[in-house]
């Protein structure tokens, strides 16, 4: 099992505090909205979130999480996103650590797990452990959303696509939401049965058929 080394995200920060322009860029603010929006509830009692950069993500996942646990594998990363985040760290509403993704993950499960942009640092090998540790943290009724560039990058030992390939492969869950287009992947991840939003909110007597008493007739 590999990964790209500490020092390629070191020398990241070291040359701009926002590497990858997530404040500015629409491609990341568009991306964060369609992530939020892929979430299949409107709150989550505890959400993990490994490699959060400066916790851009982080404080928007606050707005549908009453907490947030926060990782990344550069200190000064964690730096950042602690000024950030200052009030809901002092609160308790954000515990950030400094840890990998293929490291021992916190002991504790999670209704939510955020794997956005992190998946292809690592081999197909150490996602492939990756991932099965996500199974054993997620809380019964848990959601894994996965959020990928897919844009093949030299550096990367994998694609964006080939991430969700192997997350859709587990045997841990079902793929139960998608967004694709030329630059990005959205894909939401839960334990069989696992109903739908419409599903869930009685809005349908079975997969696909409207209830008759709650279609809307003009």
């Amino acid at each position: 099992m590999s990964r790209l080394p500490d020092e390629y995200f070191d020398a990241m920060y070291r040359d701009a505090r926002d590497p990858w322009s997530f404040e500015e860029r629409w491609y990341e603010q568009r991306k964060r909205a369609l992530t939020l929006a892929a979430l299949p509830y409107p709150r989550f009692a505890t959400a993990f979130e490994p490699g959060c950069s400066i916790g851009v993500l982080t404080a928007d996942l606050l707005t549908r999480c009453d907490r947030v646990v926060a990782t990344d594998i550069a200190q000064a990363a964690l730096d950042s996103a602690a000024q950030r985040l200052g009030p809901a760290v002092t609160d308790g509403r954000v515990d950030l650590l400094p840890r990998s993704l293929d490291e021992p993950w916190p002991d504790e499960t999670f209704d939510l797990i955020v794997l956005s942009e992190v998946g292809y640092y690592l081999d197909a090998a150490a996602l492939e452990h990756a991932a099965a540790q996500a199974a054993e943290h997620l809380a019964p009724g848990g959601v894994v959303l996965a959020v990928h560039w897919r844009h093949s990058v030299e550096d990367y030992p994998l694609t964006g696509d080939a991430v969700h390939e192997i997350l859709a492969n587990r045997p841990d869950w079902v793929c139960t939401g998608r967004y694709r287009d030329r630059d990005v992947i959205v894909e939401t991840f839960e334990r069989p049965p696992a109903l739908s939003v419409a599903e869930r909110g009685g809005l349908t007597e079975r997969p696909g058929r409207p209830s008759p008493d709650r279609v809307r007739r003009s």
